[in-house]
């Protein structure tokens, strides 16, 4: 007889151990822990006919936005489509989810998990995808609603909820409802103090809000909660952003070195997003790293012409734009201009509307063309979201603007650019050294003065 999950999902399997090796590996999934799909491969061994488990394997390569391993997704899809006739209606819908992944279409993958969700709200698996899809794609509001959708079905009796409360939380951090995100978020912690997606979603709230004393605290008191998970890279970065904003380029530099820092070639690349993106924010304050553009370098240049993710595509950029790498940078430019010409999946538009004109705006700005920066990135600043990721991860682009209109001299644009930044988060130091370098442009020397001893007062000494 089929059994369920231990939220009463149903699964067409009637072998236990099965269901609970699914659940063991979903939890690690979850936390960010261990190796799920090492786990899923051990009972895939004993029990090849699993549906669940073959679609399990697949969703979790869906996440990678790598092509090293699409062949293992799509073989795992194939092995999914085989048993189709054995699956039931939920399962189904997980298989097209990923058939529809795997063809580059992901918002109509997300469409297949969400309909998985109208009939079973409590589908976990099928929540956390569409969920942290929608965040690859950008997609603020979804990210937000699709778990809105289900919440009223989920309490604190059913196993799982904390992570909803973590997903709610991030969701709602993106739609700048930061009260209540950090109202779950906290809940979620509190729950379970190893949820690494609820205390990343924690550190979001307090970098939106400039609360850097605070998000320092937050990270480091928790530290041995997340450190050892398969989070921690990216939680790492989150805490370099608050020592970044208070100036503390000596610690930013130190947590790139002892964390961030990874010369295993085969690593994801989700670390090396983190990588790129930090040093470049160190670039735009002109500190020197040194040799540390030249190693990330040679991690990207064998993915240069992947164009699977143009939020990829953009780091690999401006990392070897830094390195001086210009036939790579070029190899990044070929290879996505004939792809944005033929291409019709998911990630094409966000190549065209974004990914391209960053990717051109990278390399003005190491040439010293800011003037075509400023241009390039202009017309975008409110369609950034089409490169997916979060707002937090997202404003290198607004500040990559700002910068090149210092630099380029266009100091009345600089200035309002400026003042956006300060009003959005007033205790952020960068944000007022920025203003003052406006004003002092304009000649406005008194009014330079004030604000740049407004960042002295936000700075620790």
């Amino acid at each position: 007889m089929p059994l369920t999950d231990c939220r009463g999902v149903p699964l067409s399997t009637d072998k236990p151990d099965a269901v609970a090796a699914l659940e063991a590996a979903h939890e690690e999934f979850l936390c960010y822990r261990g190796d799920p799909a090492a786990m899923i491969d051990e009972i895939l061994r004993e029990h090849p006919d699993f549906v669940m488990g073959h679609c399990f394997k697949a969703s979790l390569l869906t996440q990678a936005m790598e092509t090293r391993i699409y062949d293992d997704m799509c073989a795992s899809l194939r092995a999914a489509e085989a048993l189709a006739d054995k699956a039931n209606d939920r399962e189904r819908g997980h298989i097209a989810a990923i058939r529809a992944w795997c063809g580059g279409d992901f918002y109509e993958a997300v469409r297949h998990w969400e309909a998985v969700l109208v009939e079973h709200p409590r589908d976990l698996l099928a929540l956390q995808l569409a969920h942290l899809s929608d965040v690859l794609l950008g997609d603020v509001s979804d990210q937000r609603d699709v778990v809105a959708r289900v919440f009223p079905d989920w309490s604190e009796g059913i196993p799982g909820y904390g992570y909803v409360l973590g997903l709610y939380s991030f969701g709602l951090e993106e739609c700048r409802d930061f009260s209540r995100a950090e109202e779950y978020g906290r809940h979620a912690v509190a729950m379970n103090p190893k949820d690494a997606y609820a205390i990343h979603a924690v550190a979001h709230v307090m970098e939106m809000r400039g609360r850097q004393q605070g998000g320092i605290w937050w990270m480091t008191s928790r530290e041995d909660d997340w450190a050892q998970g398969n989070f921690a890279n990216h939680l790492w970065w989150h805490l370099s952003l608050f020592h970044l904003d208070l100036g503390q380029y000596d610690r930013v530099l130190e947590i790139y070195d002892q964390k961030l820092r990874n010369d295993d070639p085969t690593g994801d690349k989700y670390e090396e997003l983190d990588s790129a993106a930090l040093l470049w924010r160190l670039k735009l304050l002109d500190v020197d790293v040194g040799t540390r553009w030249k190693r990330l370098a040679d991690k990207w240049a064998p993915s240069a012409a992947d164009t699977l993710y143009a939020f990829n595509d953009v780091h690999a950029m401006i990392t070897f734009v830094c390195d001086g790498r210009d036939e790579l940078a070029e190899a990044v430019l070929n290879a996505n201009e004939r792809y944005a010409r033929h291409a019709n999946d998911a990630n094409v538009a966000m190549t065209r509307t974004v990914g391209l004109p960053f990717c051109r705006a990278a390399q003005a700005f190491a040439k010293g063309d800011y003037d075509q920066v400023v241009d390039l990135l202009l017309p975008i600043r409110y369609r950034t979201h089409y490169l997916g990721g979060s707002h937090a991860q997202r404003d290198i682009i607004a500040w990559t603007l700002l910068e090149a209109a210092l630099r380029a001299g266009r100091h009345k644009l600089a200035l309002s650019l400026a003042n956006e930044r300060t009003e959005l988060k007033p205790t952020s130091p960068q944000n007022w050294r920025m203003r003052a370098r406006a004003l002092k442009g304009l000649g406005l020397r008194s009014e330079a003065e004030r604000t740049a001893a407004k960042m002295q007062s936000l700075t620790p000494h």
